[in-house]
């Protein structure tokens, strides 16, 4: 069992380091094209979506309590709300609903 661990470390990381490598050999020129200029850009900001996003709904007693405050959090923020605030709104949400669901 142990040594499955080892490998799993050693295969991710060999995976990791050959795609930065294969990258430095083959982007050795600026990227001048604008759109992946652009995929470029947002693919951090995608990655970190796609593995908040599921972990704010399942975090909660019920999925819709962890749904509205994260409605509440994007309302919040969009109306200027700092990050201190977005995070107060958003927990009073799920705790104000779980007190109502169960």
């Amino acid at each position: 069992m142990q040594t499955n661990i080892y490998l799993y470390i050693f295969v991710m990381a060999f995976s990791t380091w050959v795609m930065r490598v294969a990258a430095s050999f083959i982007m050795r020129k600026p990227i001048k094209n604008m759109f992946i200029q652009s995929f470029l850009y947002y693919v951090p900001y995608v990655t970190l979506a796609v593995m908040t996003f599921p972990a704010i709904v399942e975090a909660t007693g019920t999925p819709i309590s962890g749904a509205a405050a994260l409605i509440i959090g994007i309302l919040a923020a969009w109306f200027g709300a700092s990050l201190f605030k977005v995070a107060v709104f958003c927990c009073l949400t799920v705790f104000v609903l779980e007190l109502f669901i169960h």
